[in-house]
């Protein structure tokens, strides 16, 4: 069983900061990419940003400079940055992983999502 706990939401102003956290944790063999994903009320889900097992990054657009998503591959763990927050990034954020248990796929796994709300 493959668990992703993200940690670190919150109210924030306009302008201010926030670090998100995500660990996995259970059995498994590795772990390809990892990334943050975000739903607002009303919208569909989107990807933020995602960082494979190499190093390299992919972020969206409307985050692109305020942004930043690294990773501890030993601690399987991921972070995201969020500098200079606006109120459009206000939503539910979730962590998101494919991870590998057994045989040779990687299936996707999802954590239970933490909210951030920026206030104007």
């Amino acid at each position: 069983q493959v668990q992703l706990v993200e940690s670190g939401g919150g109210l924030v102003q306009a302008g201010g900061s926030l670090q998100l956290s995500c660990i996995a944790s259970g059995t498994f063999r590795s772990i390809s990419v990892m990334g943050w994903y975000r739903q607002a009320p009303g919208e569909q889900r989107e990807q933020v940003a995602v960082i494979l097992p190499g190093g390299s990054t992919n972020y969206a657009d409307s985050v692109k400079g305020r942004f930043t998503v690294s990773r501890d591959k030993d601690k399987n763990t991921v972070s995201l940055q969020m500098n200079d927050l606006e109120p459009e990034d206000t939503a539910v954020y979730f962590c998101h992983a494919y991870v590998r248990t057994t045989g040779w796929t990687f299936d996707a796994y999802w954590g239970q999502g933490t909210q951030v709300t920026v206030s104007s």
